[in-house]
């Protein structure tokens, strides 16, 4: 016989459970939740309340990250526990990367979560008050701004998943008591003691310092937070504006962007620049100085991963490592197979029969491009159809012995004019690059 999950007593009902209620009415009350359990005291409670309020729509989630001897028996723990009280389950196994092993290990947990989660589910997460003041206190120290102090919402969404933690508010005093009232059973993960770790320090030695001089510290940092939602939420609204007036996710105007007041500007840049963490101001400044304000006659460019950012008439562009070195296609025999028939004006048929080569742009070179009058330098060819100087390099010439029959640009193929330019004729497309 199954056994029945605790009743909770008056203080959850006044407490907690209301305010959960209330989210889930708002936000939630059509889906499903799946909630990412480690067996931990906070999170089990959180698993025991949701499925006390919901009981046909939870399931439970252990991520095992195979760091510690003991994730098996902890994987174990919540198996058993979800099966004793009719939970749906599942435990996934993980890979941690090598580098900051708190952040590698949030990287593979929230990985398995996306491959695991259903479209109407919700993820929810066990993170209470401390948890959000710690947040806080340790994204002030490594220097963040708006973005950063806003620490975790309540609410939010990731990468197209829906979060939810419906404890955030809860200091971590009242979990503990409810714990013990309602005799839950959870884990202990001795690593939470293990102060080499920022956050087990936080906890366990600078609370110790600062509590006693503001014993309402915590609370007061998790309001701050709040504020700093409120007015990263301003702030998002201003950069949407000033970043409609300046461009792009590829390219911003310099003129634009100097028109900005200083701090706008940074803000912009910076929100621009980010990848998946927001880039240092020393990042910022960098952009600004190697790139927006270089000489005008520099090769202007700067890295950072995975993009480049170079300048080219008054913009800013941002490249991937392939855009900025494209292939170059290999001086070879022309494969007349890969053609498109009956265009317009073309090449003339009797060419497939015949030896083809393609041979690198090297400068200098002049050409009658058909539907243009007389013969133009290449170069200014290339300059009035706004081709990057850094696809430059991947500009081929085709010929037959040594006519030019057209030319091979990230643009297309352009029709030279020549003895083999026909009506109804045919051209050529190569690795991807259309007529």
């Amino acid at each position: 016989m199954r056994s029945t999950l605790p009743t909770f007593n008056e203080v959850w009902q006044r407490q907690c459970r209301s305010s959960i209620l209330s989210d889930e009415k708002q936000f939630f009350s059509k889906n499903t939740f799946l909630v990412a359990c480690s067996g931990g005291m906070d999170s089990m409670l959180l698993l025991c309340l949701l499925h006390c309020l919901f009981p046909q729509r939870v399931r439970a989630m252990y991520v095992n990250h195979q760091l510690q001897p003991d994730n098996e028996v902890w994987a174990t723990f919540v198996q058993n526990f979800c099966e004793w009280h009719n939970i749906p389950y599942l435990i996934k196994k993980v890979q941690v990367a090598k580098g900051n092993l708190e952040a590698q290990a949030r990287h593979a947990r929230f990985n398995a979560f996306q491959q695991t989660i259903c479209s109407e589910e919700i993820l929810v997460l066990a993170h209470h008050q401390q948890d959000q003041a710690e947040t806080f206190l340790l994204r002030l120290f490594s220097g963040a701004g708006v973005n950063g102090l806003k620490a975790m919402q309540k609410i939010a969404v990731k990468e197209n998943i829906k979060i939810w933690r419906p404890l955030l508010d809860v200091p971590r005093e009242k979990i503990e008591q409810w714990i013990k009232q309602d005799s839950i059973p959870y884990v202990t993960d001795q690593t939470n003691f293990d102060e080499h770790y920022d956050r087990a320090w936080a906890r366990h030695t600078l609370w110790n310092v600062i509590k006693p001089r503001f014993p309402k510290m915590q609370t007061a940092i998790t309001r701050t937070a709040l504020l700093m939602q409120d007015a990263d939420e301003i702030l998002y609204e201003v950069l949407q504006q000033d970043f409609k007036c300046c461009g792009n996710e590829n390219s911003l105007d310099i003129q634009a962007l100097n028109d900005l007041t200083p701090a706008r500007r940074r803000q912009l840049l910076s929100w621009w620049l980010k990848t998946e963490y927001r880039p240092s101001l020393d990042t910022v400044d960098r952009l600004q100085n190697e790139v927006m304000y270089a000489r005008t006659d520099a090769q202007a460019q700067f890295f950072v991963k995975p993009f480049w950012y170079v300048r080219y008439q008054g913009k800013i562009y941002r490249l991937t490592e392939q855009q900025k070195k494209p292939k170059q296609y290999e001086i070879e025999i022309f494969d007349c197979q890969n053609i498109v028939l009956n265009q317009k004006y073309g090449l003339n048929k009797d060419l497939l029969k015949e030896s083809l080569m393609l041979y690198p742009r090297i400068g200098g070179e002049r050409v009658h491009l058909h539907g243009r009058v007389g013969t133009w330098p290449l170069k200014k060819a290339i300059q009035e159809a706004q081709i990057f100087p850094w696809q430059r390099d991947q500009i081929q010439i085709l010929k037959k012995e040594d006519v030019i029959l057209g030319i091979i640009t990230p643009q297309g193929f352009w029709l030279a004019q020549s003895d083999y330019c026909v009506p109804n004729g045919w051209l050529p497309k190569l690795d991807g690059v259309s007529v």
